[in-house]
């Protein structure tokens, strides 16, 4: 008695599918899993027993064995007891089995047969296409997430008994379709907005240049000086995400789990980890390894604040996804890789005091602790980031002024729009969705300048000793400032913004 069906595993964010084979002969009644299975796979055994019993089904007392194939790769989770059931229930002449070969099945069963929901549904989704499989079963609160891939006919249930029935033909559905206008298009409001921040005019302006163009941005200050106050205002301005970016996102979170309820995710991430976060949190890892929180802000913000209290090696992870916009993580049998396009904005402050520069408070550090302070953030991790600026203490009449109001997100959003509509043009049909994210071959086309722009721009490497990936840093960062005014030559004025926009290779660290 062989029966087979099709699951599926993970591996990173990307899914691998299984065949599932069950066979059962006659012998002492032993129930074994082979096939790389981890302890969750195994333990479904103790499940599946329970869960056929308690659906009104007879278990075999025979020999019964479920391989999962290709042997090599590792199984995990309770992913697999749907497809075990339905199996063994093929085995034993209770699902036809002609009818089960052709499906792939996903889900948790609990003791009394119920389905629960499980990770990785999209990426198993998206495998399926290229595996030539139609026809998926999965948990009924997967449904959004499993059909947003729109590759295969998705058939949601709540019960072990409801697939037997549907795969016997005894009840008909329709496949699961997904209404994108539903999810997708939805407005989102956000509860930060600009207009709550007084005076910081030039912070504000750096915030609104950084989102237009996708720019990474450091703000230093005294504390209190509103670094995190604009940070978390920065997704109020940014705008919204493509479909396929939705989909990049939604994938990772599939994978990730935590909050994530199903359904295309369609705001962008603002994650904040705390400084005292490892770096496997950052990057990602783990036995098996899953995305870390420079995955988990892909195509959106990374906002780390007290950036000089992360320890030196935890930064210094940021190095490969802040150039190449995805992180590698190796072990000894196998590299993953994930996404990692994200805006990173991080807050710091001068000096380990914090009043290095305050315009009413005396500095106490002494020049030795404000160098170690500082080297705690290595050079070429700073020749990264797009935009350095200052952020100064408000004076009291600042603060009390009731007529000094800060323009609304609104209205920044609109401009920022309309700068990364440019770009999209700028970029259509390629997997560039910012400047920020050009390589040379696209700065050398688009980053043109005037005469007169390329002798400030000269004028100030000379001077200043800036990198060549400063070089290209101001290009970009020139390239979106001349798209904020609606221009396609990049002048004088828009050099000159963006050099200043690099006060820290000014005044290294």
């Amino acid at each position: 008695m062989l029966s087979l069906i099709y699951a599926a595993t993970l591996n990173g964010i990307d899914a691998s599918i299984v065949e599932l084979e069950t066979y059962i002969s006659s012998g002492m009644p032993v129930f074994s899993i082979v096939g790389l299975p981890d302890i969750a796979v195994k333990e479904s055994r103790d499940r599946v027993v329970a869960a056929i019993k308690n659906s009104m089904f007879d278990f075999p007392t025979k020999k019964i064995t479920v391989n999962l194939a290709p042997a090599d790769i590792k199984k995990e989770g309770g992913i697999f007891d749907l497809p075990i059931a339905l199996c063994i229930l093929a085995a034993i002449g209770k699902i036809k089995k002609e009818n089960l070969k052709k499906f792939c099945a996903v889900g948790e069963l609990s003791l009394e047969g119920k389905i629960r929901r499980v990770k990785g549904v999209l990426p198993i989704s998206l495998a399926l296409q290229k595996n030539n499989i139609k026809d998926f079963i999965v948990p009924f609160e997967n449904r959004q997430e499993a059909s947003i891939a729109g590759t295969a006919n998705i058939f949601p249930f709540k019960t072990l008994g409801e697939v037997v029935q549907f795969i016997n033909s005894e009840t008909f559905i329709d496949s699961y379709k997904y209404d994108d206008t539903e999810s997708f298009n939805n407005p989102i409001t956000n509860e930060y907005d600009f207009s709550d921040v007084k005076g910081q005019k030039s912070a504000i302006r750096a915030a609104e240049i950084a989102a237009s163009g996708g720019h990474n941005l450091l703000m230093s200050g005294p504390p209190g000086s509103g670094k995190t106050m604009i940070a978390k205002r920065i997704p109020s301005i940014l705008p919204p995400m493509t479909f396929e970016e939705s989909v990049e996102t939604t994938k990772i979170w599939s994978v990730v789990g935590g909050g994530f309820c199903g359904g295309l995710i369609k705001t962008r991430m603002f994650r904040n980890p705390h400084h005292t976060s490892s770096a496997i949190a950052l990057a990602g890892g783990g036995p098996y390894p899953k995305p870390g929180e420079v995955s988990l802000a892909h195509n959106g913000v990374l906002f780390l604040d007290e950036f000089a209290e992360f320890k030196r090696d935890t930064l210094e992870i940021l190095r490969q996804p802040l150039e190449d916009k995805k992180i590698t993580v190796s072990r000894a049998k196998n590299s993953f890789t994930f996404p990692a396009s994200f805006m990173l904005v991080a807050a710091m402050n001068p000096c380990p005091c914090g009043n290095l520069g305050h315009r009413e408070k005396y500095c106490v550090c002494t020049p030795l602790q404000i160098n170690k302070y500082r080297s705690k953030i290595s050079g070429p991790l700073m020749d990264r980031i797009d935009i350095h600026v200052e952020v100064l203490a408000l004076k009291l009449s600042e603060l009390t002024d009731l007529g000094s109001v800060s323009e609304s997100s609104a209205n920044i959003k609109e401009r920022v729009g309309r700068a990364r509509q440019i770009q999209n043009d700028r970029f259509l049909k390629t997997k560039i969705y910012s400047n920020a994210q050009m390589q040379s071959k696209e700065i050398k086309k688009y980053c043109v300048l005037n005469k007169s722009a390329y002798e400030i721009l000269k004028m100030s490497m000379e001077k200043l000793k800036f990198s060549a990936r400063s070089y290209d840093k101001i290009l970009k960062v020139s390239r979106t400032i001349a798209d904020l005014d609606g221009v396609q030559s990049i002048s004088a004025n828009h050099v000159a913004e963006a050099v200043k926009y690099r006060f820290s290779d000014r005044n290294p660290i």
